[in-house]
């Protein structure tokens, strides 16, 4: 993906820092706006890993840090709930000016919460994502303990929160009061997905629950079984971000992409700026080819040296699959496992020479089934004829013409 690092002007006129993220090999589908967690920032790994998930997918995102977090201007014990609603807004004023207005709002926590909140204010939004958010605000005063009564009676408090010191005022609870999200949110006329673990100790599944009644079809519900509230295994917070793109897909509108065609029966297509990120069209399926990040791609498909070995292993396995039906021998299971390289040549003269190295395919087989050592030698002599690596054995010839 391309990811750029940008600063735009939040809802106090102070500069906020966010990381936007575009997909390497399109038109962005759709754009995204991700709200981080009470206290955490754009940076969290989970929000990372979310966003990367929505990328790979084909949306734009961007993640950014509400006032006084991360990266952004501002004094976290002056902001409240009202300035992160006002920053979404002021993120979907950037992302509007200058590329196209967010269709999507995913936020974790009270991120989600108050996505939900900035939704009634942002007509251009189509659906609303939320990971682990409480159905009220107000819920966030759970995480200020014995600092509650003081914060209530001397007017601030300093509360550590995830091991880090944060100044709370009383402006702050007071302003969570003000915005009563269950009551309204029959109003949204928005798609909800709600993502919730059964296991969050920080915010239980019962808000998911509240949420989920509050709301009006179109809603769903998707459970994270086994995660924690932070999605701190990456696994999960992939899962969310997966779960979350194929369900928005449906929801927002998406760009005419102009299809590859060709009556050949491959077609690569790549773009001066997209780096090695190669877009292709095999037979009916299309998928992504690329140099691994070592060599200066982003791994984002196979190279094409794997695309070869990838053909050798298939045509193998279909090959002795077909000849063991054909044989009716018990041929269970089959796989074939390649890898390329460049290797001296046997017995050359000039092993020193560049010249002597070629190309070499490594093919490991393993079967299963019911089969005598006369059966697997002959499976291994077969594999030897499969129509790929007689290929690749015989003469070959490329004949190369420009298209006018």
């Amino acid at each position: 993906m391309k990811s750029e690092s940008i600063r735009f002007t939040g809802a106090g006129n102070l500069q906020l820092a966010g990381k936007l993220e575009l997909p390497a090999d399109r038109k962005p589908a759709a754009f995204a706006l991700f709200a981080h967690c009470f206290t955490c920032s754009k940076d969290l790994r989970a929000v990372r890993e979310v966003a990367r998930s929505l990328t790979m997918s084909g949306f734009g995102v961007l993640r950014f840090d509400f006032t006084g977090l991360g990266g952004s201007d501002g004094e976290f014990a002056s902001t409240d709930f009202s300035r992160n609603i006002g920053d979404l807004v002021a993120a979907s004023d950037f992302l509007k000016s200058h590329f196209e207005a967010p269709q999507l709002l995913v936020g974790h926590s009270l991120g989600g919460t108050a996505c939900l909140a900035a939704a009634f204010e942002l007509p251009d939004v189509r659906a609303v994502a939320t990971i682990g958010s409480p159905a009220n605000p107000k819920h966030v005063t759970g995480l200020l303990g014995e600092s509650l009564e003081t914060i209530e009676t001397t007017g601030s408090a300093e509360v550590r929160i995830g091991g880090r010191p944060f100044r709370i005022r009383k402006e702050f609870l007071d302003d969570l009061e003000d915005h009563p999200l269950e009551e309204r949110l029959g109003s949204l006329g928005k798609a909800l997905l709600l993502l919730h673990s059964p296991q969050d100790t920080i915010v239980g599944i019962d808000q998911a629950e509240r949420l989920y009644r509050a709301a009006r079809h179109p809603k769903s519900f998707i459970t994270l079984d086994g995660a924690d509230h932070l999605l701190s295994l990456p696994s999960d917070a992939r899962y969310a971000g997966s779960v979350i793109a194929s369900w928005a897909a449906r929801y927002t509108v998406q760009p005419d992409q102009p299809p590859l065609k060709t009556e050949q029966q491959v077609v690569a297509s790549l773009e001066a700026d997209a780096g090695f990120t190669t877009k292709m069209l095999v037979g009916n399926h299309r998928m992504l080819a690329d140099e691994p990040e070592s060599f200066g791609g982003r791994d984002l498909g196979p190279s094409p040296y794997e695309l070869v070995a990838a053909g050798l292993s298939a045509c193998t396995a279909m090959t002795l699959q077909m000849y063991a039906k054909r044989k009716k021998w018990d041929l269970q299971h089959v796989e074939v496992h390649t890898s390329h390289g460049k290797e001296h040549a046997l017995d050359c003269d000039q092993c020193e020479s560049g010249e002597a190295r070629i190309d070499t395919f490594r093919r490991e087989i393993r079967i299963t089934g019911d089969l005598d050592e006369k059966q697997v030698q002959k499976l291994l002599e077969i594999a030897d004829k499969c129509p790929v690596h007689r290929t690749l054995h015989g003469p070959v010839q490329i004949l190369t013409r420009l298209s006018p």
